[in-house]
């Protein structure tokens, strides 16, 4: 589906591929962002976009010479990796609760860290870079590196799927940790003291931003590149972990060789060229989609999800959706459905089946398939995955 231009008076146009009328909050939050003078060209939404703070998540915002922290979100270089094994579903007959729990004991959840600290965190050569991160972070360095390999809470999750070929893939979902919230916690604070110091008129206080050459620009450039860093990092800690228990279970500790390796951030910034100009690309809730890319869309934990080859779509910032995108609150999802609701709606699958995760129950979710007819202009599928097996934060 082609993208809408949605009938707003700002600067810069908004154009929509989603398949949905914005709500008035929502409407408000992309007209706040288009409004502003550094944007360039247009902001585009796709989608999964739903309500965020400052940005909608689900958009991507290029800009000329300015970065928005709040824009950017707290969870710096969130995203997915994923490899698809040689293993074949039969291989996992009666071993997918063995599975689960050895997951569990192995990758720390929620606001869980490592107790020890393996030689693959220690060997990673930005630690180096650690002193000049943010005053405000120093004490953090022993946190941070006990929490690398850690998964965290909310949406973030591990699965063992299944391909339409039978295929066995592995997929995770975390970020930069506690690490990237305090640093981009931070820059936040920074940016809106400095709005009020200088009495920058902004339409939503999260919009407060920095202007390239400035120290606080150079600042958070630097803190925001080494988060990315890390929260990539922090995944193939985990997935490395991961593709080791898969291994005991399905070929007797034997080591394999992935047969696709892919692993993408959805809440990040970086320099990029567009429409022939050098800009900043913040991508909220967004996949990077350039011809040859290969990105992971995930559905909820009971539906299906999309590994993707991107089509280059110069309209959206080659740029696709990070998932299926909340319709629902986590308190909404809370009040509106029971147990016994989450027990049917995730069938079949080897997850929790407790309280704890019902704001993430895939009835809160929107329909992953809708929202991937609404991007066959972004993006390719090059598998088609469903879970097995389920790990929630």
């Amino acid at each position: 589906m082609p993208y809408e231009q949605l009938k707003i008076s700002t600067s810069a146009p908004v154009l929509s591929w989603a398949n949905h009328a914005l709500g008035s909050e929502e409407t408000k939050m992309a007209k706040n962002v288009a409004s502003l003078p550094f944007v360039f060209k247009h902001v585009a939404l796709m989608p999964d976009v739903h309500l965020g703070k400052g940005a909608l998540v689900g958009s991507v915002v290029a800009t000329k010479e300015a970065l928005m922290p709040a824009a950017v979100g707290v969870d710096i270089g969130c995203g997915m990796a994923a490899i698809k094994t040689p293993f074949v579903a039969d291989q996992l007959e009666g071993k997918l609760k063995k599975i689960r729990l050895d997951l569990e004991a192995a990758i720390p959840v929620g606001f869980n860290e490592n107790k020890d600290i393996e030689k693959s965190v220690t060997n990673w050569q930005r630690w180096a870079d650690f002193k000049q991160l943010h005053r405000g972070v120093q004490d953090l360095q022993g946190k941070a590196m006990r929490q690398m390999g850690s998964l965290g809470g909310g949406n973030h999750f591990i699965e063992v799927c299944i391909d339409t070929e039978n295929q066995v893939w592995l997929m995770l979902h975390s970020g930069s940790r506690n690490i990237g919230n305090v640093l981009a916690q931070c820059h936040i604070s920074t940016a809106k003291e400095l709005a009020k110091m200088t009495k920058t008129s902004l339409p939503d206080p999260d919009l407060a931003y920095f202007v390239a050459g400035t120290p606080e620009f150079q600042a958070y450039w630097r803190d925001l590149q080494w988060a990315q860093n890390y929260a990539r990092v922090n995944r193939d800690v985990m997935m490395a972990r991961f593709k080791r228990i898969v291994e005991k279970h399905l070929a007797g500790g034997k080591p394999t060789k992935a047969l696709l390796e892919v692993n993408c951030h959805h809440n990040y910034a970086e320099k990029e060229v567009h429409f022939g100009e050098d800009v900043y690309v913040t991508r909220k809730g967004a996949v990077r989609a350039r011809e040859e890319d290969y990105g992971i869309i995930p559905g909820s934990m009971g539906a299906k999800s999309f590994i993707v080859k991107g089509k280059g779509n110069h309209d959206s910032y080659c740029s696709c959706s990070h998932g299926a995108g909340r319709q629902m609150s986590r308190s909404k999802a809370k009040k509106h459905f029971s147990l016994d609701d989450l027990i049917e709606q995730t069938q079949g699958i080897e997850c929790r089946k407790d309280e704890g995760v019902l704001d993430e129950i895939p009835g809160a979710y929107k329909p992953i398939d809708e929202v991937m007819n609404h991007q066959s202009d972004l993006v390719e599928v090059v598998a088609t995955l469903k879970q097995v097996v389920c790990v929630k934060g």
